[in-house]
């Protein structure tokens, strides 16, 4: 027999929150039995090896859309590393259904991944562009050592700082942050 939601009562589950603005809200879910069981509930469906498999994908599709917009337009476009770890970081979300810490580290390994495979890859785009050549001629005629000494001296602190956004991204948005909402729906369905 399934229970009726009561609104009443389940308000009652709430208390009054004071904001940074001194405003009051009611929003601070109080139940914390109901909180863990959710959390549980989440942990049960969570797959790292998943969130591996997305951020790995992910940061695939970023190098190479990082790649073609750097040999496209011959500028190395610094706002492409936040994408990339925003794109990194939903696919791990979206595959892995993670809410633990772990599914952030792997979101910001995959992002930085991407951001640094983009650039290595760019290199190769731009020497081939500069060869007139063809992109995949390229990886045959160029050794990888000189790609990476290239890379290397193009390398500033501009690149640090969007790697460093790129990981947060990466990290930020690789896990699921239940709301108050859901907290109270998953409530409904008890």
């Amino acid at each position: 027999m399934e229970k009726e939601f009561n609104k009443e009562e389940s308000t009652q589950n709430f208390q009054k929150d004071t904001t940074a603005t001194g405003q009051t809200t009611e929003g601070a879910f109080v139940d914390t039995n109901i909180q863990e069981e959710y959390m549980e509930h989440l942990r049960k469906n969570q797959n790292i090896g998943m969130a591996i498999v997305g951020g790995l994908a992910a940061s695939f599709v970023g190098a190479i859309l990082w790649t073609v917009v750097t040999v496209s337009t011959g500028w190395q476009i610094g706002f492409m590393a936040i994408g990339v770890g925003i794109l990194v970081g939903f696919a791990v979300r979206f595959l892995g259904k993670g809410v633990d810490i772990p599914f952030g580290i792997v979101g910001a390994v995959f992002a930085l991944l991407g951001c640094v495979l983009g650039n290595f890859l760019a290199v190769y785009g731009l020497t081939a562009q500069a060869f007139n050549v063809g992109y995949f001629e390229i990886f045959g005629l160029v050794e990888v050592g000189a790609v990476i000494d290239q890379f290397i001296a193009n390398m500033g602190p501009i690149d640090l700082l969007f790697y460093g956004f790129a990981l947060y991204e990466g990290f930020k948005f690789s896990t699921i942050s239940p709301t108050n909402e859901d907290l109270l729906e998953y409530a409904a369905t008890k």
